[in-house]
């Protein structure tokens, strides 16, 4: 596949998703970064391949989430983009509608 060809797939693949979705990956990538959600003292270990998430990802992930780590979910998805691995990138086409869940399973834990 030429490189053209490629930078089309790819913005044809960013075009579908959403500002929301980018958001939702932003949230989660804090939580995989720290899935304690900043709480001092407490440190929570969490295999991600049990949610679906492959090692290289995770990695890739947790990078963003520490960049991103009090920022605020809304960055502009082109930035965003830019910092995702190849493999991030397809594993979050998948699963883009879904990303809202971590924030279920990884509930902040000073919320009232």
């Amino acid at each position: 596949m030429s490189r053209e060809n490629n930078e089309s797939l790819q913005l044809q693949e960013i075009n579908k998703l959403k500002p929301v979705h980018f958001a939702d990956l932003i949230r989660a990538a804090q939580l995989i970064f720290d899935p304690a959600t900043g709480v001092s003292g407490i440190y929570r270990k969490v295999d991600w391949k049990e949610f679906g998430i492959p090692d290289d990802v995770t990695e890739n992930l947790k990078a963003l989430g520490q960049e991103y780590r009090y920022a605020s979910p809304h960055v502009s998805p082109e930035i965003i983009w830019s910092k995702l691995t190849p493999a991030t990138r397809i594993w979050f086409f998948k699963n883009r509608n879904d990303l809202w869940q971590f924030e279920e399973f990884f509930p902040a834990l000073d919320e009232d």
